[in-house]
């Protein structure tokens, strides 16, 4: 009874507007002053109990409820800071004014997205006097149109997706292969004539033969007319047998046909599907995981493919093939088509009913995979720490958690099918009934043939052979409505990092200037606050800080792996979003934090800065970063295969590479972040000493962990929570004895430690 409600009891959902409305209909809203802006909830006090909170924003004031009662009011011109926090399993919102530091509202980690989008737009309402918004803070990741609550990683409803539009665009692209499909298509066609005529050469076999008085008495009589029977029954089984022998030849041209126009379909398919994946940017690729983007690229576009190239003909054809049955079955007695088909309008309206419902608990178990291929992922990845640690159990248990929910959500879909599909069969099975008592009243009242009803059987078999097959294609195109719809939502996904309509290609000098550069990787928190630095062309800045201060960020920034929420960042005077990405990041050299190799030779992963370059740039290259002389005491060298992410290799020895592999581009501005950070004392002095002649005339900047290799840097510029705090050389900042003087102190003195346990 519960999946029968599950079923046909759907509620209708409201839409983000009406809720908000609703709800600031339900709030004493009294002598707030302004213009309403936005409202939201929370569910938990200040005293950590669970409650029924609202906030309501105007232009002017916030004013905050509980339990549909006042219980503080701000107004925004006093407001000193908002700002988000993430606690133990909650998060909130607190403002400083004048008296103080105040917790406005604190909620579930279920609203941290809301929270921290709301925090950060009170913020910027603070400091501009306008409240920014957009789709998705309204959505609160709902359906506008429905108010469905959207799948993790998804940025459009499965439900209201404009599907015909996608099923065009895929049939577009299935247009070089219509060749094998009009093949296809007309072997289909042989095949559907062979069907139809089996089963009235067996109407003659039984009627000429088999239930026939005249033929046995001939045949029993023997002479010429047995031998003219005989030779009718045996002609007749030869026919019988060429239909079924060209039916199987036609049947493996067919297969054929469509393997050739599936394998290339496909592998065009998984091309846009990957091309568009690594045009994103870094935040957006971010927001999924590696395994539901592997999936995307491999599960659902092998989804799609069998759909269009397997199931879509099969569908035509199958569509064909029952209304030409049924057709000749109305022609034989138009009673019987109706007895036939009776149940059918009925099957279909039961359908339409449930399809929905079908659609979500399918999409319910693509996530689950799309969590279990993550899991497996991670702990392939990381193989190496998980040895190290012994944790093999552990992470034995964690995948067969995220296999077992994946194997439950399936077991629950399976048997939710499996009670509803036998239901279909036992209405399609009506049919069947009703032609058992059609053929038996009539061939017992003298009016049909035995061969008649053989026909009639076989014709009535195949045609409920179809339907049944029919049966199952809901569950074939929910599966593939989902697929379809979230490869889609990759391809369609607006890129926020993109070249400008008329974007520049420009010959970089090193000119670096930023200004008011602010950033947060999530709405909740600025990483980079306002930042402001000039560079100049040809300069070392040497960029240090506490960890979380942002120095990656800014590089990150520079290099335009993000876009900056406010400010820019100029090269040469042109801001970064006006110069192609191909033009500025082939005149970037970078060897980041995280270093990875591709598996694959050495030589390989070094000339995969530059391909196509003489093999004399590699070695020179090799040299410049200290890598050449570990490189050739290797039994093979350059040629040496080294394995996934280089784990054959020491971590200074991959950081080597790394850096040869930048220095290869011979780049304008080279970015070195922590690019000595795995490397002993000597070797890294003298990397630093070759680095000295190579950042002559290229703009350099570089974080590093150890600050004496700073020293010679042209100035260093000092992060501190996300703002600079100091610019100055090595001796200028000792000097004032800020910031930088105490981290250099502290490291002195790790040093003094580790040189008196030593």
């Amino acid at each position: 009874m519960n999946i029968l409600k599950r079923l046909f009891n759907r509620k209708k959902r409201k839409t983000p507007a009406q809720l908000q409305s609703e709800l600031v209909a339900s709030l004493p809203l009294g002598d707030v002053p302004g213009e309403l802006i936005s409202a939201f909830r929370f569910d938990i006090d200040n005293d950590g109990r669970k409650c029924d909170g609202a906030v309501l924003l105007t232009d002017k004031t916030l004013a905050v409820y509980i339990d549909r009662e006042e219980t503080a009011r701000y107004t925004i011109s006093d407001c000193l800071r908002f700002e988000f926090r993430a606690l133990v399993g909650a998060c909130e919102i607190d403002v400083t004014d004048s008296q103080g530091e105040h917790v406005i509202c604190r909620a579930d980690n279920a609203s941290r997205d809301l929270l921290a989008k709301n925090a950060r737009r009170l913020e910027r309402l603070r400091e501009t006097g306008t409240y920014s918004t957009d789709e998705e803070l309204e959505m609160y990741r709902v359906c506008p149109r429905c108010g469905r609550k959207l799948q993790r990683g998804l940025s459009v409803c499965t439900h209201c997706a404009d599907k015909k539009s996608m099923l065009k665009r895929l049939l577009v692209m299935a247009r070089p292969y219509r060749k094998y499909l009009i093949i296809s298509a007309i072997l289909f066609f042989a095949g559907f004539a062979l069907q139809l005529v089996g089963p009235y050469v067996n109407k003659l076999l039984v009627d000429g033969y088999v239930d026939n008085a005249q033929a046995k008495a001939a045949a029993a009589a023997g002479g010429a007319d047995r031998a003219v029977i005989f030779r009718g029954f045996i002609l007749t089984i030869a026919l019988m047998l060429l239909i079924r022998i060209g039916q199987s030849v036609i049947t493996s041209l067919r297969n054929l046909s469509v393997m050739q126009a599936g394998t290339g379909f496909i592998v065009d398919l998984r091309r846009m599907v990957f091309e568009k994946i690594q045009q994103l940017s870094v935040r957006s690729i971010s927001k999924r995981t590696s395994g539901e983007l592997m999936r995307r690229v491999t599960g659902d576009t092998s989804q799609l493919e069998n759909f269009i190239v397997g199931q879509l003909p099969n569908i035509i054809e199958q569509t064909v093939l029952v209304v030409s049955v049924t057709v000749i079955l109305f022609i034989f007695d138009w009673r019987l088509g109706l007895l036939i088909l009776a149940p059918l309008p009925l099957c279909l309206i039961s359908w339409a009913s449930i399809s929905r419902f079908f659609h979500r608990i399918y999409g319910r178990q693509w996530e689950a995979e799309s969590r279990s291929g993550t899991v497996l992922y991670d702990i392939f990845s990381g193989i190496r720490v998980v040895k190290a640690y012994r944790t093999e159990q552990k992470e034995f248990a964690r995948y067969d958690g995220a296999a077992k929910e994946e194997k439950d959500i399936a077991v629950k879909n399976e048997t939710v099918f499996n009670l509803v599909d036998p239901l279909f069969g036992l209405v399609m099975n009506l049919g069947t009934i009703f032609l058992l008592y059609y053929t038996g009243t009539r061939i017992l009242g003298g009016n049909m043939t035995l061969g008649d009803a053989s026909m009639l059987g076989a014709y009535v078999g195949l045609l409920y052979g179809h339907i049944g097959w029919v049966a199952n294609l809901p569950r074939i195109i929910v599966r593939t409505v989902t697929s379809m719809i979230k490869v889609f939502d990759v391809v369609d996904e607006k890129a926020d990092v993109a070249d400008a309509k008329e974007a520049l290609t420009v010959k970089i000098k090193g000119d670096i200037d930023v200004e008011d550069l602010t950033f947060g990787y999530d709405e909740g928190t600025d990483v980079l606050k306002k930042v402001n630095l000039h560079i100049d062309s040809g300069k070392m800045v040497g960029i240090v800080g506490r960890s979380g201060a942002g120095k990656s960020t800014l590089i990150n920034l520079i290099m335009r792996m993000y876009d900056p929420d406010g400010g820019c960042v100029r090269i040469d005077g042109h801001d970064l979003r006006d110069i192609s990405q191909q033009s500025l990041r082939s005149q970037i050299g970078a060897v980041l934090q995280e270093t990875f190799l591709f598996k694959g030779t050495i030589y390989d992963n070094i000339a995969y800065a530059l391909p196509g370059c003489p093999r004399e740039a590699v070695l020179s290259a090799a040299k410049a970063a200290g890598a050449h002389d570990f490189i050739i005491r290797l039994p093979d060298g350059y040629d040496t295969v080294i394995g996934e992410n280089g784990h054959t290799l020491s971590g200074g020895e991959r950081q080597r590479v790394s850096i040869a592999r930048a220095l290869l581009r011979d780049p304008r501005i080279l970015i070195l972040d922590e690019a000595t950070a795995s490397l002993d004392t000597e070797t890294e002095k003298n990397i630093q000493d070759t680095l000295k002649k190579l950042i002559k005339d290229r703009t350099t900047i570089a974080i590093a962990h150890r600050l004496s290799t700073l020293r010679n840097a042209d100035f260093l510029v000092v992060l501190d929570k996300g703002a600079v705090a100091e610019v100055g050389t090595h001796e200028e900042l000792m000097r004032r004895k800020g910031i930088y003087y105490g981290l250099v102190m502290a490291q002195r003195q790790m040093a003094g430690r580790k040189g008196k346990t030593g």
